[in-house]
């Protein structure tokens, strides 16, 4: 329902005022940010669920190295595997706890590959898991640090074990999930310089043998929210053009203090930190 409200809403702003559609504004892609984070659950995930914001595996730097410097690689099942429990308990350092699905021990090892497939175990490069175990990990979250339940993989070819959250993020639900289908982001991330000013990083497309456009950094203010994106001004005409990406750097200052405000990308409507390396800020 949720989607289909926002799709209507959608087609209603691009049929206004013209017969012909017309370019979306970052005063809509703005208002639509808003209007699905407080109404489709993202905010009451992003308040009191599981926010990791950290990677969800964690190994040794030897471990790393190997996998890091293997072109192609795989992993593959070469050992019996255990039953996982139906539910666990993710608990944080502040006392609270929170009772979830998790994932079984072959769902971890696709998770880790770049492919989202086991290798078969026949395969001489894969690397072969010959053991699971159900442990915990530390790991960072929105919430403050927590010790979360995990599976501790290890293999008959590399030098040390690989642990991977074993949370069911697919059932629990997360923010992703909460938004529902979206566009790619135009900001890529920010650093706060004070409270009032944030660096702002973004992505663009250019049309080659073309005037450049004006890109203007553009942010929109609530209570809850800030909202960051772009206005590209065109100055290249219509028609077909060979597109390419690029990337700028601006300020954006605020009228308010940031404080502890969720600041989204207008296009995607997600939370920036969820797709950039900096950690989130709470909300």
């Amino acid at each position: 329902m949720l989607r289909l409200l926002v799709m209507l809403l959608t087609v209603t702003v691009l049929a206004g005022g013209d017969h012909l559609p017309r370019r979306l504004t970052f005063v809509d892609y703005a208002a639509r940010a808003v209007w699905t984070w407080r109404t489709g659950g993202a905010a009451e995930i992003w308040r009191n669920g599981f926010v990791p914001t950290e990677d969800l595996s964690q190994m040794r730097q030897d471990v790393e190295q190997r996998i890091s410097s293997d072109e192609e690689y795989g992993f593959a099942v070469a050992g019996p595997l255990p039953t996982p429990p139906e539910k666990a308990r993710i608990r944080w350092d502040d006392g609270s706890t929170m009772r979830i699905p998790v994932i079984s021990a072959r769902q971890a090892l696709i998770a880790l590959s770049p492919y989202r497939m086991e290798a078969s175990a026949q395969d001489d490069r894969a690397y072969k898991m010959t053991t699971a175990t159900f442990t915990t990990m530390r790991l960072r979250t929105l919430r403050g640090m927590a010790t979360v339940p995990a599976w501790r993989l290890s293999f008959s070819n590399l030098p040390g074990p690989i642990d991977h959250v074993a949370v069911d993020g697919a059932m629990l639900g997360t923010v992703e999930d909460a938004v529902g289908d979206h566009l790619p982001p135009d900001v890529m991330g920010f650093e706060v310089l004070d409270e009032h000013t944030l660096r702002v990083s973004y992505g663009y497309g250019i049309c080659l043998g073309r005037k450049m456009s004006t890109i203007r950094l553009r942010a929109d203010e609530r209570p809850d929210v800030v909202v960051l994106g772009i206005e590209v001004d065109e100055h290249n005409g219509n028609g077909l053009c060979a597109g390419v990406g690029a990337f700028g750097e601006g300020v954006v200052r605020l009228g308010e203090p940031l404080g502890s405000r969720v600041v989204l990308d207008a296009k995607s409507r997600l939370p920036i930190c969820l797709h950039w390396p900096g950690p989130c800020r709470a909300g």
